[in-house]
């Protein structure tokens, strides 16, 4: 129990649209009726997406292929589903229940409808029902793209700006633009939301994909009939993806609008990884496909304790705070060194790290004949981080550093000072004098390992 101290505020207004905490459903099944949105908000969610808006569509069956790994089920989810099925009378009547149950709950409308009228008419419909806000989906993947919908816009940023401004003509609440990954630069349609007026975006949309085939019956997953198609892939193992599309829309001087982060969130450790990198609150879908709505508890209490060490008494004094610390990598330091060490009372004698430095990367372990447990070869080590990174035992092996920390070069004032590598041969390379095995030294080592060739 915490004592004599005051409670983080995790309350959030984000682009006008306020709400108790910075957590809520991303528009997808979970957000899918009213039932479920209210089981939510009881359960302790902030605010929620409803599932999109338009004109209904007819779904098939199945809808969902999953990636597993190792013991670890549905790392990543591929979803075929399209938008609602259900008639619009019906969703507004119980976005209007919800809000009245819960009107300090945030519930914005996902909308995605073709024409100017339609998108002018679904605004109107949405309001007056009692949405706080309005979230344009240009970020659908798979389906609805082939009718010219979802990121099939997200992909034409004129096309995006221009929508967002027909919005934008007749919308009282604030606009939220969900931008898709499936594009090389998502700074672009990010950018373009901004010239047609929306309020805020947000990012990332699923990401276009096949996750799997049945190579008995030569179909990929999820199997409709016999026969598949692209869905849309999330879960925790978008989320790096998502980071990365995060920081960049962050770090972008045209795009200075509130950002609501997507994308494998599943954790309170997760929410705050997308807080620090410029997120004003973050949405999730999958956790909740896989564990229910109670993982809210564990999210709010976890991100409360992390406020309150690192006193933090806001989610405004959080969001960002890791966004100046990314760098282009020409701008990072080269006299920063790093080493390995292992700690010899926790190895277990696994050699995991030896076998992932010995084959995968710089030779800079080494076995003796005495005992399991490796160590590291100074002189070879790169600092690479790759040992410890597959050692199974927390803390057991650590990177060191080495240089005094005074001396601050990067690879653009090597190229300022005109000291860079320019040639096949030349010898001021990085790898100039570390050491590499001669080729014949596999052999031998093979001799040695019993090891047939």
């Amino acid at each position: 129990p915490i004592i004599n101290r005051n409670m983080p505020d995790l309350s959030i207004n984000f682009a006008g649209i306020k709400a108790p905490n910075p957590f809520w459903l991303a528009s997808a099944p979970p957000t899918n009726s009213g039932y479920q949105v209210m089981k939510a908000f009881e359960a302790g969610w902030g605010g929620a997406v409803w599932k999109t808006l338009g004109v209904p569509v007819v779904n098939v069956s199945s809808r969902y292929g999953g990636v597993n790994y190792k013991d670890k089920r549905l790392i990543g989810l591929n979803n075929i589903e399209l938008i609602t099925d259900r008639p619009l009378k019906d969703n507004l009547k119980e976005i209007e229940e919800v809000k009245k149950h819960f009107p300090n709950h945030a519930v914005i409308a996902s909308l995605m409808v073709e024409t100017r009228e339609q998108w002018h008419q679904i605004v109107k419909d949405a309001e007056n029902a009692g949405a706080d806000g309005l979230e344009l989906n240009f970020g659908c993947p798979h389906g609805m793209c082939e009718r010219g919908m979802g990121s099939a816009v997200g992909q034409e940023p004129k096309v995006l700006e221009t929508i967002t401004s027909w919005v934008k003509e007749v919308a009282k609440t604030p606009v939220i633009v969900k931008l898709t990954p499936n594009i090389s630069d998502i700074t672009l349609p990010a950018q373009a939301a901004v010239s047609g007026g929306g309020d805020a975006i947000s990012l990332i949309n699923t990401i276009q994909s096949i996750v799997g085939v049945d190579i008995d019956n030569f179909v990929p997953y999820p199997i409709v009939d016999g026969k598949s198609t692209n869905g849309g892939y999330c879960g925790p193992a978008v989320k790096p993806i998502a980071l990365n599309m995060l920081k960049n829309c962050a770090q972008d001087p045209n795009v200075k609008i509130p950002i609501s982060g997507i994308g494998g969130i599943e954790t309170w450790r997760d929410a705050v990884e997308f807080l620090l990198l410029g997120a004003s609150s973050v949405q999730v879908c999958t956790a909740v496909m896989h564990y229910g709505f109670g993982i809210i508890r564990e999210m709010i209490y976890g991100l409360e304790q992390y406020m309150i060490d690192k006193k933090f008494n806001t989610i405004d004094e959080m969001v960002g705070k890791a966004v100046s610390n990314v760098l282009t990598w020409e701008n990072l330091n080269l006299k920063y060194k790093v080493i390995a060490s292992i700690d010899d009372e926790k190895c277990i004698g696994c050699q995991l790290c030896y076998t992932a430095c010995e084959d995968g990367a710089h030779q800079a372990i080494g076995l003796t004949e005495e005992g399991r447990v490796p160590h590291i070869i100074e002189d070879n080590c790169v600092g690479c981080n790759l040992c410890s990174l597959v050692c199974p035992v927390e803390e057991c092996i650590t990177m060191e550093r080495r240089d005094d920390g005074k001396a601050h070069v990067t690879w653009k004032d090597r190229t300022a000072s005109d000291d860079i590598p320019t040639t096949f041969n030349d010898q001021r390379g990085g790898g100039v004098g570390h050491y590499i095995p001669s080729p014949a030294d596999a052999l031998k080592k093979n001799e040695k390992y019993k090891i047939k060739r």
